[in-house]
């Protein structure tokens, strides 16, 4: 699966990826302490839903175009709904849709850092040009599982940043070969790192297929894992992703309770089949 987001912007899998986002992100603003987030998988930023790729496979449409219909009364809904507005605003394009840096970008405080990654020379270009002068923010081009290491734990001046994300995002080119990396290179990250949260995004095919991912997450050093899923449509099909999930290891607290609620009131208006559901359950529970 080679998962080129400017043909997904907005999609379901977003819509689940940055709600989560964005409940995490709230979650570490709730103490005054620096923050660090760092996106290893960055792309460009920003996507024009008005793009050819975009108007190719109009996935925006069974996603944050349904929210933005028919918005839901939920606080998570209506931060992520915010955001995208604010970004219209900010860009002029009426279309506009944010990737995870421009939700990170717009979530964080003053104080906080950001850093992020990204492979393809081309997008990293206009990943600068999405990141502007913003002096929170440094962007380099490379492998983010390469990279990561290089900074942990992250710093601000001479003092170290206790508190933070990072979220892996691949396009899934080896497709389930990827969880090879991310299994490696979170557990060397967590060597340097062991309190910082990661989001782990992932496409939902065979559902049964990820069970050696989960049963690799088990064994993680982490105080916790939570796996946050929705399908869409029944996942009895491996020629389409039929849904996507969030794999957060050391999740704040309550963060599941308030993504439960969310999910709840989203899917209704996004399924596109009645086998479609939501899930929020421990991998590894809290103690």
């Amino acid at each position: 699966m080679n998962y080129r987001h400017a043909f997904h912007a907005g999609n379901h899998a977003d819509v689940l990826k940055h709600i989560t986002l964005l409940a995490l992100v709230d979650a570490l603003l709730q103490k005054p302490t620096d923050v660090f987030a760092l996106d290893t998988h960055a792309g460009r930023g920003s996507y024009s839903l008005s793009s050819a790729n975009a108007q190719a496979t109009m996935e925006a449409d069974g996603g944050v175009s349904r929210l933005m219909a028919e918005a839901p009364s939920d606080p998570l809904v209506q931060r992520y709904l915010q955001a995208v507005k604010a970004l219209r605003n900010d860009s002029g394009d009426r279309t506009a849709y944010p990737g995870s840096p421009w939700f990170l970008m717009h979530a964080l405080r003053e104080g906080d850092r950001m850093a992020f990654v990204e492979l393809n020379p081309e997008e990293a270009d206009v990943l600068k040009q999405t990141v502007g002068r913003d002096d929170r923010v440094q962007v380099r081009v490379g492998d983010g599982y390469g990279l990561m290491k290089s900074f942990l734990p992250p710093r601000k001046g001479s003092a170290k940043i206790n508190r933070g994300l990072i979220l892996i995002d691949p396009p899934y080119e080896a497709q389930l070969g990827e969880f090879d990396e991310i299994i490696g290179a979170v557990r060397d990250a967590l060597e340097r790192w062991p309190l910082g949260i990661f989001a782990i995004w992932y496409p939902i095919k065979l559902r049964r297929s990820l069970q050696p991912f989960y049963r690799r997450v088990a064994s993680l050093p982490v105080k916790n894992a939570l796996r946050v899923e929705m399908l869409v449509r029944p996942d009895n099909s491996p020629l389409r992703m039929n849904g996507s999930g969030m794999m957060i290891l050391n999740a704040p607290w309550q963060v599941d309770a308030a993504l439960k609620e969310t999910l709840r009131k989203v899917l209704p208006l996004i399924q596109e089949d009645k086998g479609a559901e939501a899930s929020v359950d421990w991998v590894i529970a809290p103690k």
